[in-house]
């Protein structure tokens, strides 16, 4: 069987790579309106007449894009961060509970994780449901992302001709629009403090969390950290646990080590019988972070192999 597919806003960084990984497939259709995208007729036309659909667009223009669609079997991904916290909407993150799967793939509605928020809750929801972080803790969280994140007007910025910024901190009023959806899915209470940048490499990103360990109630070692995560993605494809004797060999991570691909993998640095611990993912902010967890999130509701299109 082929399933009609339709990228509303496959123009944009995320829209194209999407694009790239599914018109090569044969169990796929791409539904491409060309010049007549931004025809609104053609658009409401491609969103209700597709099997499913993943929305490549602003906050707004994505409400607005879901408002236009009145088909009851269309399914629906979104990208932006319009419904990563809103009820009736499934979140995509497909490793973060042993039954998310299973939901995302009877829902109609399923919002696709922030590159910055896969990272960050990958390493610190399953702490939190083991009780070694407790759910009012005040975590921070500090982050570097490669320009690509950014979107068009950032990779034009980094890419043109005498552009000397090797790195920029941002998001410094403390009010990133990733800020909700961290805390909810980690299943923190207590608002995070994020302290995003973006170095001057075009994708790859590094997701930390420090963590002064004698300080949390039950001053949980290393190992139990690392025993915490091992357990949570036991069997993943595409989220791995490094191994503590990997980490204690390490000399510094690059953050585009993993880039083309849909994996993230997860670290846990820290004197083993010390009071600090340094919790560092790294994933492709276009892969796993985006476009790789848009095809991740669409085979599961289709019911294909997850990982088709994602080799």
């Amino acid at each position: 069987m082929t399933h009609t597919i339709f990228i509303d806003g496959e123009a944009g960084t995320t829209g194209l790579e999407i694009r790239e990984r599914l018109e090569a497939r044969g169990d796929l259709e791409l539904m491409l309106l060309g010049d007549r995208r931004r025809d609104v007729e053609a658009r409401r036309e491609a969103l209700n007449s597709a099997d499913a659909v993943i929305l490549c667009l602003p906050d707004d223009a994505a409400r607005e894009a879901v408002s236009m669609i009145e088909n009851p079997s269309v399914r629906v991904i979104d990208a932006s961060t319009a419904y990563r916290v809103a009820d009736g909407w499934t979140y995509g993150f497909a490793e973060m509970d042993a039954d998310q799967r299973a939901a995302i793939a009877a829902s109609t509605r399923v919002s696709n994780p922030g590159c910055y928020p896969t990272g960050f809750i990958g390493l610190m929801r399953p702490l939190v449901k083991a009780g070694l972080v407790p759910a009012d803790w005040p975590v921070t969280i500090n982050a570097v992302s490669g320009y690509s994140g950014g979107g068009k007007a950032m990779i034009a910025e980094f890419e043109a001709e005498g552009a000397s910024t090797a790195f920029r901190a941002y998001g410094l009023t403390l009010k990133h629009k990733h800020v909700p959806e961290m805390t909810k899915h980690a299943g923190l209470s207590r608002p995070v403090l994020f302290s995003p940048a973006v170095g001057n490499y075009r994708q790859g990103m590094l997701v930390e969390v420090p963590l002064h360990l004698s300080a949390l109630p039950e001053t949980p070692s290393v190992e139990r950290l690392h025993g915490a995560l091992v357990e949570a993605y036991e069997g993943q494809r595409f989220v791995e646990v490094a191994e503590i004797d990997e980490t204690e060999a390490m000399t510094g991570i690059e953050p585009e080590g993993l880039n083309g691909t849909n994996r993230m993998r997860l670290h846990v640095f820290g004197d083993r019988g010390g009071e600090q611990a340094r919790l560092v993912a790294l994933l492709d902010n276009l892969g796993k972070g985006a476009s790789g967890a848009a095809v991740q999130n669409l085979n599961i509701m289709l019911g294909l192999d997850e990982a088709t299109g994602l080799s």
